[in-house]
């Protein structure tokens, strides 16, 4: 029996980046006041950022946010903890609750239990949780971006992904090849 060879990163469907584009448009204000947030590091964003391109696969956001987390004074052992989700030794006690959420919210497809959202919630409080989530929701949108990139040039070694749109992906890929292509030799390393 021929087994077929699947793309199996979460990828964009139309409807799914239009949700994230107006997601991200109509939130942009909070995005600013995210920024502002003094509980929220810089180190503590890009912890957040590669727990969930950790989960989600995206080869150019763990290149990007691999760089982005050493410039933000992570050391190189903690990255590689972080891509591996073996974050627990590293992370400080403010940060690990935010963490555990960004790995689950990331497993659950975005369906995290409404548990795991009330312990945020009561950790950080709403303001800070609500950031939280906002810097999750913007890692998304760029490991979907970049995984459906990947997706249709997997197309060519036969793999085609789950309830994928050939003519979707070949827009997406035409639209985003001078942002990504110039990536790819750089990414080498982070692809499976």
């Amino acid at each position: 029996m021929h087994k077929e060879k699947i793309f199996s990163r979460k990828i964009y469907t139309f409807k799914l980046l239009m949700n994230d584009l107006g997601f991200l448009f109509l939130n942009f204000p909070k995005i600013i006041s995210m920024k502002r947030n003094k509980e929220i590091s810089k180190t503590f964003i890009e912890k957040i950022m590669t727990v969930v391109t950790a989960v989600n696969g995206c080869v150019y956001c763990a290149w990007f946010h691999a760089k982005q987390s050493l410039k933000s004074g992570i050391d190189e052992k903690e990255v590689k903890n972080m891509l591996n989700l073996q974050f627990h030794t590293d992370a400080s006690d403010f940060e690990i609750i935010g963490l555990l959420y960004a790995q689950h919210y990331a497993e659950t497809d975005r369906k995290p239990d409404t548990e795991m959202k009330q312990n945020l919630v009561d950790f950080y409080g709403n303001k800070t949780a609500n950031h939280i989530i906002l810097i999750i929701r913007m890692i998304y949108f760029g490991n979907l971006s970049g995984n459906t990139f990947d997706a249709f040039l997997n197309r060519f070694k036969g793999k085609k992904a789950a309830n994928s749109n050939v003519i979707f992906e070949f827009f997406f890929f035409i639209f985003n090849v001078p942002f990504l292509l110039p990536l790819m030799p750089f990414v080498k390393k982070y692809r499976k």
